[in-house]
């Protein structure tokens, strides 16, 4: 887990905050996200955003719109310590801290109703409106009592169709919860999406700009801009975490460079996990397996999630880049591939077109797209190294590779979860993770090192 060193006497920093919630999914919570901190953020306002849970795409789409960084929290896979700390960083230089719900309000475990209840944060709730009314109201009303230590401060009709429509739901909902704003039924409006979920920002950045700065005129005016002048603030006080490491997690990867791969193909990337990796004296060196030749000099390499799927031709014609991760492999040098990192570490990937490409081959077997089912969840990684918590999203399988060293183990179900392969040096798991939940597993991870309580004969191969 995180590193605790002695808590030190600091106060607490207060700062207005709201939690955007929803009933399910699908709601356009993103959207509204991004159109509140457009809004703010164009009166000159410092906006801070934080999504709920495991996920990197909407964080990018969060941090375009607000012109500042987008970190998760989830009180499972980060703590409560670690949630707490960045919430207090936040409040310290932000005008207004937004957290994006996931699911639906009182979906999961720890759900977004927790981790609003755990930290006092007022909840408004986005609901899609198309085809109800007056039913709009019942279902807010129903969300907001549902348990008593949270707090429901409106709501936000998403996808209203005409001023009529409005009065409707309005009319019909208690005084304690009012109509903070509706949004218009607009596609102009809405972020794009595909097999995962939104978007990466990087590819449509022109495209969101314009959606940004309409879905932020659309709720000028509101009374949500009013309400927002008038929220009492919340007092966030700082995690029981050290700013400091201890002096061995703080030498754990000097003059260690560790080459991350970053580009449209791979890019599934926690801040977090490159923030606690220069924290240990680690030098990041970027590079595309897409565009570049070569392979920085380095000394480890990670290998995260993304969308090889979609770039499999590129990838695979990229054979200078190739073949060094090759030569990086068979000179039994630490390689963690996570997800689409994976997928590249095959000997084939098969994409949504039915089109097979050739992949790095590091572990034998294939991968292939299966349309819109897929799986997802927290899971922890048991290596031996040390267990490191994480989560699976995926909609592609895998057929042929070896058996795994270890497999995932789920959150709250006793079958065993994602597998965990080891080649030589290469560690490689359909699962993200999380690196502040134990960055001495993580050290020892990417030094390759032996792990000298296991027998001989179960030990990574590794220098």
């Amino acid at each position: 887990m995180m590193p605790h060193g002695s808590e030190q006497a600091v106060a607490g920093a207060v700062c207005a905050a709201v939690f955007i919630a929803a009933p399910s999914s699908g709601q356009g919570k993103t959207t509204v996200t991004a159109a509140l901190a457009r809004m703010l953020r164009d009166q000159g306002k410092v906006v801070r955003v934080f999504k709920t849970g495991p996920d990197y795409l909407d964080p990018q789409v969060l941090a375009q719109a607000s012109g500042q960084p987008v970190e998760p929290l989830d009180l499972w896979m980060a703590g409560e310590a670690w949630c707490r700390q960045r919430l207090h960083e936040a409040a310290l230089v932000a005008d207004l801290i937004l957290v994006e719900g996931a699911m639906g309000l009182y979906d999961g475990e720890p759900s977004s109703a927790d981790l609003a209840a755990r930290f006092g944060l007022p909840l408004v709730i986005v609901m899609d409106v198309k085809g109800m009314a007056q039913t709009a109201a019942a279902l807010v009303t129903g969300l907001a009592g549902f348990r008593d230590d949270i707090h429901v401060a409106g709501l936000i009709a998403n996808a209203c169709a005409s001023p009529r429509h409005r009065e409707l739901i309005e009319a019909a909902l208690p005084e304690r919860i009012p109509l903070l704003a509706a949004m218009p039924r607009d596609p102009g409006l809405a972020l794009p999406e595909r097999h995962l979920g939104l978007v990466q920002a990087e590819e449509i950045r022109e495209d969101l700009e314009a959606r940004f700065e309409a879905s932020a005129r659309a709720l000028e005016g509101e009374p949500l801009a009013e309400a927002l002048l008038h929220l009492p603030g919340v007092e966030f006080a700082p995690g029981p975490l050290d700013t400091t490491m201890s002096p061995e997690l703080q030498d754990a990867l000097r003059g260690r460079v560790i080459g991350v791969a970053r580009d449209a193909a791979f890019s599934f990337i926690y801040q977090a996990n490159l923030d606690l990796l220069v924290r240990m004296g680690a030098e990041l060196r970027f590079f595309s397996p897409l565009n570049d030749d070569h392979l920085p000099s380095c000394d480890a390499l990670w290998l995260p999630g993304g969308y090889p799927e979609l770039h499999g031709a590129r990838l695979a014609a990229n054979q200078s880049l190739a073949d060094d991760i090759r030569h990086f492999h068979a000179a039994d040098r630490p390689i963690l591939a996570e997800c689409g990192g994976m997928l590249y570490c095959l000997e084939t990937l098969t994409d949504h077109a039915d089109q097979t490409h050739l992949m790095l081959g590091l572990i034998p077997g294939r991968g292939w797209m299966r349309g819109r089912n897929g799986c997802q969840g927290m899971q922890t990684a048991e290596l031996p190294e040390g267990d490191i918590r994480g989560h699976a999203h995926h909609r592609s399988v895998t057929e042929g590779t070896p058996d795994p060293i270890g497999h995932g183990r789920r959150q709250r179900h006793p079958a065993p979860g994602e597998a965990i392969y080891r080649q030589r040096c290469l560690t490689a798991t359909y699962l993200h993770l999380f690196f502040p939940d134990n960055p001495a597993a993580v050290a020892r991870l990417l030094r390759g090192d032996r792990v000298m309580d296991l027998p001989a004969e179960e030990l990574p191969a590794c220098n």
